[in-house]
């Protein structure tokens, strides 16, 4: 069959250095600052958790004082949740899941940009809040009426609102392009029945978003109202129902864990076969679960809310959904499991984290099954035991995940492989820290230490429990350290990697390590689920597309940038005043009219 090599559009304008990436709508490049500024904002967050941790460490310690430790407690939980997690999996899709399906880049690249960018600014515009008053100090979930005026009288929490909104539509823009390139930029023979697993999981989490921020972000606005405004949508004293905060705030936060493990769960199931050289067991049910999970998470918040005093026959309703949400959970787990059973295991870095991935997920969810219990819940809500489950399914769970898949990718994004000695060194270390930090929350949340505490008396017999938590924090962050310096020293002198180097199943290893700019000289047909493979290993031909592709590339562009700029600006303006609004407005118009001008390609 003849090949039709792409043929690429004239770019108006090309730009080198810095400006090359202040102006692209690369999808390759979007991914890797993702997943730069998610590094960044996770070294920030991990440093506030050691400053709780040390604080914590033992009783009656002064490291900071209430309010401070208060601020850096709420920052903490924002920032590993909105500006760590969540865009860390948004860069890996970024960049991945466009090479998966065979596609030139993402349905909108500047769209695309713009999501990067709001994420960047709003972070800067988050922790800025610390030298502008005071940060948020309600807690990540901003629990009204602690978020009033008559608690909360300076600007953190308006920070927290249009900060929170600004992340809110770089997630939907990420969102809807993410939906539309997995729809309808398919290579050819890619039905939805052959899509790799991290693919369908990106689309489940892509919906979950969709659906899921709406409701966040209505709840900041009608909380921004109640702070300046008059009015008394969560103020008791009004008319109003706190409790009004927890139903939107939990609609939007337990899909909110979903999405920010779901990815990671994709990842997962993209390298347990890569490294047992054996098909994924079970790829219709693993593949359907995914689906399964994003629709039953929709019908669990309240479990959040057990204590509140909602009828027992609420209770009772959301205590099921909570257990059946474990069902497609366990079916993942089970078939991940026959995965590894009888392959032929190459036990490189990233399978030891993506196993240690499963077994971390598993005593988070059952640590989860007693929180859907009612009396459990009733006896542990609000304690370190919630913590210690937290921590289990987003430490041990994504951001295990996210290491595996970053291990796994590198190759493919520098051309150079991490180095293995260091790689065993650091999951080693944090698997180790992982379970000395939070296994030990479960039992002092059970014998009643509270969470969200600053200090704690002598008397209470947490000392030895606390001690042994903060040294498993220093133990992750030696473990992250590490990490970094394998990153580092990797994609300086690493060994080069090839195009191939763990004999991979699916399209991203059948182009250059890195990619060119347009993916794939030609696309691909693909006619099974492991295409590549099929292709190496079990005597079928590579087939292009018979026909010639103009390929996907728009102008490099810095109207995202100006329109991110000029929003945060505006948001700005809406804590201090008239004159960064105008300057905001000004900045949203320009980047408005710049990008109606620019031609598409």
């Amino acid at each position: 069959m003849t090949t039709h090599v792409a043929t690429l559009p004239a770019r108006h304008r090309e730009y080198a250095g810095l400006l090359s990436w202040l102006a692209t709508v690369d999808h390759k490049k979007i991914g890797l600052m993702y997943i730069a500024a998610s590094t960044f904002f996770l070294l920030i967050g991990g440093l506030e958790a050691m400053v709780i941790r040390t604080q914590l460490a033992q009783s009656n310690l002064k490291l900071v004082n209430p309010e401070l430790y208060n601020q850096i407690f709420t920052m903490h939980g924002t920032t590993m949740v909105f500006l760590a997690v969540m865009p860390f999996m948004a860069g890996l899709g970024n960049y991945i899941v466009p090479l998966l399906i065979g596609a030139r880049d993402m349905a909108y690249p500047r769209l695309n940009a713009l999501g990067l960018w709001l994420l960047i600014l709003s972070g800067i515009f988050l922790n800025a809040s610390f030298f502008l008053g005071g940060a948020p100090a309600a807690g990540w979930f901003g629990y009204a009426p602690l978020t009033s005026m008559q608690y909360s009288n300076t600007p953190g929490i308006d920070f927290w609102i249009w900060g929170l909104e600004l992340l809110g539509i770089s997630s939907i823009t990420a969102s809807i392009n993410f939906v539309v390139t997995i729809l309808w930029m398919r290579a050819p023979g890619l039905k939805i029945n052959r899509l790799p697993i991290f693919v369908w999981t990106n689309l489940t989490t892509a919906f979950l978003i969709l659906f899921a921020m709406p409701s966040v972000a209505a709840a900041l606005f009608l909380l921004y109202l109640d702070r300046h405004w008059g009015t008394f949508f969560f103020n008791a004293a009004g008319g109003g129902d706190p409790l009004l905060w927890q139903h939107l705030f939990w609609f939007f936060g337990h899909p909110e864990v979903y999405i920010m493990i779901l990815p990671a769960m994709g990842i997962v199931s993209e390298v347990l076969p890569v490294f047992a050289r054996k098909p994924l067991f079970g790829y219709s049910a693993v593949a359907y679960s995914s689906v399964a999970i994003g629709f039953i998470g929709f019908t669990v918040w309240a479990h959040h809310m057990f204590a509140v005093g909602m009828p027992p026959a609420i209770n009772a309703a959301f205590a099921l959904a909570s257990m059946v949400i474990a069902v497609p959970t366990a079916i993942k787990i089970f078939n991940w499991i026959a995965t590894l059973w009888g392959g032929s295991i190459n036990l490189k870095t990233p399978l030891l984290f993506a196993v240690g991935f499963i077994a971390l997920f598993i005593v988070g969810g059952l640590s989860g099954i007693f929180l859907a219990t009612v009396p459990v819940d009733f006896q542990v809500t609000d304690t370190y035991f919630v913590v210690g489950h937290l921590h289990y399914v987003l430490f041990g769970g994504s951001i295990f995940g996210i290491v595996a898949g970053i291990y796994y990718w590198f190759p493919k994004m520098t051309g150079r492989m991490m180095d293995e000695r260091w790689g065993v060194a650091h999951f080693i270390l944090q698997f180790v820290g992982m379970n000395l930090a939070f296994f030990p929350m479960h039992i002092v949340g059970v014998v009643g230490m509270p969470r969200r505490i600053y200090t704690y008396g002598a008397n209470l017999g947490w000392d030895t429990a606390n001690l042994i938590e903060t040294i498993g924090a220093y133990t992750i962050a030696i473990s992250m350290l590490i990490f970094l310096f394998n990153l580092f020293m990797s994609w300086r002198n690493g060994a080069i990697a090839g195009d191939d180097p763990w004999d991979g199943n699916t399209l991203e290893w059948a182009t250059s390590s890195p990619p060119p700019a347009h993916n794939f000289d030609a696309i691909p047909v693909v006619k099974g689920r492991r295409p590549l493979w099929d292709i190496k290993h079990g005597g079928q031909k590579m087939e292009t597309a018979t026909e010639a592709h103009v390929a996907h590339l728009p102008p490099p562009s810095f109207m995202p940038l100006i329109l991110a700029i000029g929003l945060t600006v505006m948001m700005v303006g809406l804590i201090f005043g008239a004159i960064p609004l105008v300057i905001g407005l000004v900045l949203f118009g320009a980047g408005i009219a710049g990008w109606i001008n620019q031609p598409a390609a």
